[in-house]
C-alpha cells in the first residue's frame, strides 16, 4: 500500500535503518511502558517497538495512514487515535506517558506547548524535531537562540540534545538537518509561577521586540522601582534573564495585583 508523503501535513519520514535503531536505544521502551506515539507516519518506529511494548497509542491525523496502520498492525497490541494531536486530550488515556514522535517541523512549537500543559501525565518525551528549534529548547542565557520556547519549555522540563540526524535519513530529504531531544519534566520546580497565565504574558512581551531592553518590552508591567525591587538591570534584554528570573518577575507582578 504506498502512500505518497503530504506538504499539508509536513510529512518527511524517516527510512535510514540506523537512525531508527538508534532512536530506539536512545527510548529504551520497556513492555509495560504506555507509550504514545505522535505521528507514526509509515511505521518506522511503529514496528520496532511493538517488537518490545505489550502495547502501543498512536495518534494519527492522516486518514489514510490510520487506514494503513490498521491494516498493518495487530489490533489487540495498538490503539490508533485517528485525531489532531494539537487537540488531543493525553491525560484522558494515563498519567505516566512516555511519549515520542517524528513530529511535523511547521507544528512542532504547537505541539511542545500543547503537551506542556500535560506535563503532570507525562514520565518523558522523545522527539525527533528540526536541529534548530532543539538548539532553542536547551539554549543557555544571553544567547541568540534563548527565546520564549526556551522559557516556556525549560520552566517545565529538563532537556537534552541525544544526535544529530541528517537530512538523508528521510523521504522526501528535508532542507534541514533533524535532531533527537529528551524531555524531562521537572516534578518539584525551585521556583514556580503563582499565575501562569501571567507568567507566559511577561514571557511573551518581554520577547516581543528582542533588540529591545527590559525597560521599553516590560514597560507596562514594571517601573524603574520595581527593576530595583527584582534586582534585575532594565538595560538588559530578555535573552540574559534566566527561567527564574522571569518567574520572579511574574509572582512579583502576582503579588501586586492581589
Amino acid at each position: 500500500m504506498r502512500h505518497s508523503p503530504r506538504k499539508r501535513f509536513g510529512q518527511n519520514f524517516l527510512t535510514d535503518t540506523q537512525v531508527i535503531a538508534n532512536i530506539i536505544r536512545a527510548i529504551n521502551p520497556q513492555p509495560h511502558d504506555q507509550l504514545v506515539e505522535i505521528g507514526p507516519g509509515l511505521g518506522a518506529l511503529t514496528k520496532p517497538l511493538l517488537q518490545i511494548l505489550d502495547h502501543l497509542d498512536v495518534i494519527e491525523l492522516d486518514r489514510d495512514i490510520v487506514k494503513r496502520l490498521e491494516q498493518t498492525f495487530d489490533p489487540e497490541k495498538i490503539t490508533i487515535f485517528s485525531s489532531d494531536a494539537l487537540k488531543f486530550d493525553f491525560a484522558s488515556i494515563g498519567s505516566n506517558l512516555r511519549v515520542v514522535g517524528n513530529l511535523p517541523y511547521n507544528i512542532s512549537t504547537p505541539i511542545l506547548f500543547h503537551l506542556s500543559t500535560f506535563a503532570v501525565n507525562i514520565k518523558d518525551m522523545h522527539f525527533m524535531l528540526q536541529k534548530e528549534v532543539v538548539e532553542r529548547m536547551v539554549a543557555a542565557p544571553s544567547t541568540s537562540d534563548y527565546g520564549r520556547l526556551t522559557v516556556m519549555l525549560q520552566y517545565r522540563f529538563e532537556m537534552e540534545q541525544v544526535f544529530i540526524v541528517p537530512p538523508e535519513s528521510f523521504n522526501p530529504i528535508p532542507k534541514v538537518e533533524s535532531a533527537i531531544v529528551r524531555m524531562h519534566p521537572i516534578k518539584e520546580p525551585a521556583q514556580v509561577a503563582e499565575d501562569e497565565k501571567l507568567f507566559s504574558q511577561v514571557v511573551i512581551s518581554a520577547f516581543s521586540q528582542r533588540r529591545k531592553t527590559l525597560r521599553n518590552t516590560l514597560c507596562d508591567y514594571l517601573n524603574s522601582n520595581d527593576f530595583e525591587v527584582l534586582e534585575i538591570d532594565p538595560r538588559l534584554r530578555a535573552e540574559n534573564l534566566s527561567v527564574a528570573q522571569f518567574v520572579s518577575v511574574a509572582n512579583y507582578l502576582a503579588k501586586r495585583t492581589h
